[in-house]
């Protein structure tokens, strides 16, 4: 039986060259998840839409179902944040990462509600004029994780529950981790870094700010980024590439 063809909101997660003039294009959808599709003939330079189908654009797409990949026959931008990232390379790399990511995640969590979409779009949208795009990456994994349950305990032992503040943290226990439970290798990590990356899990953006920028501030921001970095990568078992590259600049 023929399937229509369907329209969805979409951001463009990864694409590579097919054939001559084709392009695989994998898209985040809002309505259907993880989409994988081919748009036909987009790499010639009288492509009506193939210009549109890049990172950091908010599309309208139509989509003709396939029996391995679907078609991508229209696309309209609906809102283009790239302006402000891409030239910009500390920004450009945290939102390549937070697509990357977000494709890891659709894969895993299989789930097709607009969350993981709505969250990617007004972090793109946020990272076009923040002055501290690692902390608006941060927030995005913190959300998306808690989203896909693998949220970090950050204040009360996550092996026993003793309540904290607590120095430790490990992924393999679920995060902070008391003196009595905390595993070979754990991180010491201030408690204040704790606290930034709950500010950030719960989106309170002004505590987060005016710690990031007090004395130490930076130190505390990059302990945050590795603790969050080094508990998403444990649950996902496999390394985020946008993320190496972000962390070796």
């Amino acid at each position: 039986m023929r399937r229509e063809s369907y329209r969805d909101r979409a951001v463009v997660v990864r694409t590579h060259d097919f054939g001559e003039a084709d392009r695989i294009i994998v898209l985040l959808t809002r309505e259907h998840g993880l989409v994988r599709g081919v748009a036909k003939g987009v790499r010639r330079s009288k492509s009506r839409f193939g210009s549109r189908l890049q990172h950091f654009v908010d599309l309208d797409v139509q989509l003709y179902p396939g029996r391995n990949l679907e078609t991508v026959t229209g696309a309209d931008t609906v809102a283009y944040y790239g302006s402000g990232i891409i030239d910009d390379y500390e920004r450009y790399t945290a939102a390549c990462a937070a697509l990357e990511t977000a494709e890891r995640l659709a894969v895993a969590d299989a789930d097709r509600e607009p969350w993981l979409y709505d969250h990617v779009t007004e972090t793109l949208a946020r990272m076009q004029t923040t002055e501290h795009p690692t902390l608006v990456l941060d927030a995005f994994l913190l959300q998306a994780m808690a989203h896909a349950g693998w949220a970090p305990s950050l204040f009360d032992c996550a092996q026993c529950g003793a309540s904290g503040p607590h120095h430790a943290f490990h992924p393999a226990v679920g995060g902070a981790a008391c003196t009595q439970c905390r595993p070979s290798g754990s991180a010491e990590v201030p408690e204040e870094a704790l606290h930034l990356m709950w500010l950030l899990s719960k989106s309170h953006w002004p505590a987060a700010l005016e710690i990031a920028r007090a004395g130490g501030g930076r130190h505390l921001a990059d302990t945050a980024h590795r603790l969050t970095r080094a508990h998403l990568q444990w649950h996902l078992e496999q390394k985020v590439t946008s993320l190496t590259v972000m962390d070796q600049s």
